[in-house]
């Protein structure tokens, strides 16, 4: 497995590629193009505030974005409809019970914003060897009748959870699961986590953008104080 030699985000200007006889600059903050989905890449790259993010008909690229989407939990807004369902208790909630079948289920989620799906077999199965290494992780919401009905999974960036993907069967069981999760980030002394990108569903939950520059320092904070999320 050949490792990448990733970028500074804060100094490269991306990759160049070749078409029609002219270079053009890449955008929507890609940092590097191809390589290899294996274990060291992706904790090399999420360590360093970069994912992976499959596009049809580019090299593999991995992004840095700028700005950057996080969620401050104390910038969480509950909305009332969600509070009720929660407090109802008709869900049951774990982590990395089955995070294959969480990781298969975000890949068939339909998103109207979106055509297609980023999450290819390779990247199933190479996540999920990433859950097995310990780096990825899974929140998983189950009905009365022990069905997966919800869930999401992301990776820990040394203390930073990066979220990935969410799916639903059931109305508003990823919201579920991202609130599960918070509480769990929380008890481990997290005060914030990554989204990547914007999505109206979590602007709406109180998320934000900020600097790219800003939000590499926020995670070098975090690795620097040793957190313990998982």
């Amino acid at each position: 497995m050949a490792l990448i030699d990733f970028p500074d985000p804060l100094t490269t200007r991306g990759p160049r590629w070749l078409t029609d006889g002219e270079y053009y600059y890449s955008a929507g903050g890609i940092v590097h193009l191809g390589g290899e989905l294996s274990i060291e890449n992706l904790r090399n790259a999420y360590r360093a505030g970069i994912f992976p993010w499959y596009t049809p008909g580019l090299p593999l690229p991995w992004h840095s974005p700028d700005p950057r989407a996080i969620l401050v939990f104390d910038d969480l807004k509950i909305p009332r409809s969600l509070a009720k369902l929660r407090r109802q208790g008709k869900f049951t909630f774990t982590i990395d019970k089955d995070f294959r079948s969480v990781i298969e289920a975000c890949a068939k989620s339909e998103r109207p914003d979106q055509p297609g799906t980023w999450i290819t077999p390779e990247f199933i199965e190479a996540y999920t060897a990433f859950h097995e290494a310990g780096d990825a992780h899974s929140v998983e919401v189950w009905n009365a009748d022990g069905e997966l009905v919800g869930g999401l999974y992301g990776v820990d960036a040394g203390g930073v959870f990066c979220g990935e993907s969410m799916f639903y069967l059931e109305p508003n069981t990823s919201k579920l699961a991202l609130l599960f999760l918070i509480d769990h980030l929380r008890s481990r002394g997290a005060t914030w986590l990554d989204i990547q990108v914007m999505t109206p569903h979590l602007e709406s939950l109180g998320a934000m953008e900020i600097r790219r520059d800003e939000f590499l320092q926020r995670l070098k904070d975090v690795q620097d104080a040793g957190l313990e999320i998982f």
